[in-house]
């Protein structure tokens, strides 16, 4: 394990134990307030630093807002910052105190206004246990070998957190956050480049966003470098993206509202867009006006997805490309006007690479879920290949580590084996090296696809995969699997005579 995800974990069972018998979903808001709280404050206090070093040879006032607004920090007052905070953590009046020191940040950065938890002094938290909630968060200036990165890993630290209280609160928690590996397949697959525009018309806690920064980061060497816009419907939700991102140091216009009937963003047009909208949802309406949204038809009343689908495309400029989680069955329901929509798609030539999931891989929901990619213009430019009339299919459905009982995740070998598939398929560079693989990938043409009724489902183009034999004769191995059959079923009659006669012992035979 490497040294900061043990960090995390560490943090998180200490954390957990102060929770006592809150709920999961209420606390969550008392912990990542105050992981936020911390981070903004050690950034002032690094910036603080410097300004106060340098004051007499440039005039700098420390404790001016604007100097901490063109550097792009957020400005914490006095009685706000971490240092402060922590010295009264053991007083009863800590709640009020914390209370009032996120409603003095508002005050002072216009953007978090109405962002950040204001609800430390109920009665109902226990101030003792909010106290060691301080102190832990207050050790957090760990890093890697001390050299400085204390601010990165509390934004690791507000991410795995994320994680942890969607694992916690099951079906409540898979709302706000789409688990990693799936962010982390989608991102690698589009390969977000810089000075792009990314969106995520349902982007939960942001979590989209935070990998594309690190994608670029990761190959460029540098961050901020793409232009973000989101839209989240569940103001807590919200209030949660505009922390993680403001934790991560990413500069995003995210607005609240319902995307399928007020979009904040009518005439955006972008280069990818990466989502995982609510799989299925039958309680939704859209903005009939839009019509130029539902090209290829009125989206059912019952299911959102291809009101989802098709909205996403509708924000892609000329070459833009799309990275879509939606249900499985998106990928061949007829449901009323469904299928005639993915016909209208697919001959539109819409639809890149089609991705059926593991199971097991979200907090939120049992059902198997699909990968859609989406591009507007498939033919050939400098770096991909013509690929018009062409659709990838990979089914991954095979691949995936159970982490724990109920969850499954993608690894890096994985991810890498899924993407870069992909990207073989696409680069005019890299074609030579892709082959359709048995039981895994195969390339399909819009003949294939129209024979099997503009269906989607993987398993309908991959060659299937032989069976290795193990060279044991049919008739040696019936023998083998008859005998421990029959040993079975003896020590089953063993143990039923077993509990008969217990049963019996205490007067309750059989």
């Amino acid at each position: 394990m490497s040294e900061n995800l043990q960090l995390e974990k560490t943090l998180w069972q200490a954390a957990d134990k102060l929770r006592n018998n809150m709920d999961a979903a209420e606390y969550k808001h008392v912990v990542l307030g105050l992981i936020f709280l911390k981070y903004i404050s050690d950034a002032f206090d690094e910036l603080y630093e410097q300004l106060d070093t340098t004051k007499h040879e440039t005039g700098a006032d420390p404790e001016d807002k604007d100097e901490y607004t063109a550097e792009r920090v957020f400005y914490v007052p006095p009685q706000a910052r971490w240092k402060w905070l922590q010295g009264r953590a053991k007083l009863p009046t800590i709640g009020k105190d914390i209370d009032e020191a996120m409603d003095s940040i508002e005050r002072d950065n216009t953007s978090l206004k109405g962002v950040l938890p204001k609800d430390y002094a109920r009665p109902a938290l226990d101030k003792q246990r909010l106290g060691e909630l301080i102190d832990l968060i207050g050790s957090i200036t760990l890093s890697k070998g001390g050299n400085g990165k204390g601010k990165d890993v509390l934004g690791f630290v507000f991410e795995y957190f994320l994680g942890q209280f969607a694992d916690a609160e099951g079906k409540k928690g898979g709302q706000f956050y789409t688990p990693q590996s799936i962010v982390k397949i989608l991102v690698d697959m589009l390969a977000p480049e810089p000075e792009k525009r990314v969106y995520d018309g349902c982007c939960g806690s942001g979590g989209m966003f935070v990998q594309s920064e690190r994608f670029i980061e990761m190959h460029e060497h540098r961050k901020g470098k793409i232009s973000i816009f989101g839209q989240e419907s569940n103001p807590t939700t919200y209030k949660l993206a505009k922390m993680n991102l403001a934790i991560r140091g990413i500069d995003a216009k995210i607005e609240l509202g319902d995307t399928l009937m007020n979009d904040k963003f009518p005439e955006l047009k972008v280069d990818y867009v990466i989502a995982n909208p609510p799989f299925n949802v039958s309680d939704y309406n859209i903005n009939k006006a839009e019509t130029h949204k539902w090209k290829y038809g009125v989206p059912p009343s019952g299911n959102a997805n291809y009101a989802w689908l098709q909205h996403f495309v509708s924000k892609l400029a000329p070459y833009g490309t799309a990275g879509i989680v939606l249900a499985n069955g998106s990928m061949s329901s007829e449901i009323s006007t469904e299928g005639e929509i993915r016909k209208g798609m697919i001959e539109a030539d819409l639809v890149d690479c089609m991705v059926s999931l593991p199971s097991q891989l979200f907090y939120n929901t049992q059902i198997p879920a699909c990968l859609w990619f989406m591009a507007r213009n498939k033919t050939e430019t400098s770096k991909f290949r013509n690929r018009t009339n062409e659709i990838l299919f990979i089914d991954a459905r095979e691949l995936g580590t159970m982490i724990s009982r109920k969850q499954k995740e993608l690894n890096e070998t994985d991810i890498a084996k899924i993407s870069d598939t992909y990207h073989k398929w696409r680069s005019k560079e890299q074609f030579a090296d892709y082959k359709d693989v048995a039981g895994f990938c195969k390339s399909a043409n819009i003949q294939d696809i129209r024979k099997n009724n503009y269906i989607l489902t993987p398993g309908r183009y991959i060659d299937f995969k032989e069976v290795a034999e193990d060279g044991v004769a049919f008739d040696d191995k019936m023998q083998s699997l008859t005998a421990s059959l029959s040993e079975q079923m003896q020590k089953a009659n063993e143990l039923d005579d077993a509990i008969k006669q217990n049963l019996a012992k205490i007067g309750y035979g059989l």
